[in-house]
């Protein structure tokens, strides 16, 4: 486990050294590139560290101002709905993570 967090940070590190040198006011992007970072899918596991994490993938900033038919989904549901529905990706969530530790 620990060669996979030194290779997360080896990969952080990078992103913000080409930002220092990209952008004035690096430190105000940082949250774009995090957000970057933790919504690509990793080869190794398959997910996107934001969906091993949260058991969904992460609604893009896009698709709060376009809502995507995801987002319209989750809207309309009922209370009960939404529940057993976050119940079952929870589920789902954990037999990913076990898969990606395996």
């Amino acid at each position: 486990m620990n060669g996979a967090v030194e290779a997360a940070n080896k990969n952080i590190k990078k992103i913000i050294q080409k930002m220092v040198k990209t952008y004035k006011d690096w430190h105000e992007m940082l949250p774009f590139a995090l957000h970057g970072y933790r919504t690509v899918v990793r080869t190794s596991t398959r997910a996107t560290p934001f969906s091993l994490v949260y058991g969904m993938e992460a609604i893009l900033p896009v698709e709060v101002e376009i809502p995507s038919l995801r987002v319209l989904m989750v809207v309309k549901l009922e209370e009960a709905e939404w529940v057993q529905t976050r119940l079952d990706q929870l589920n789902l969530n954990e037999e990913k993570r076990m898969t990606a530790l395996c």
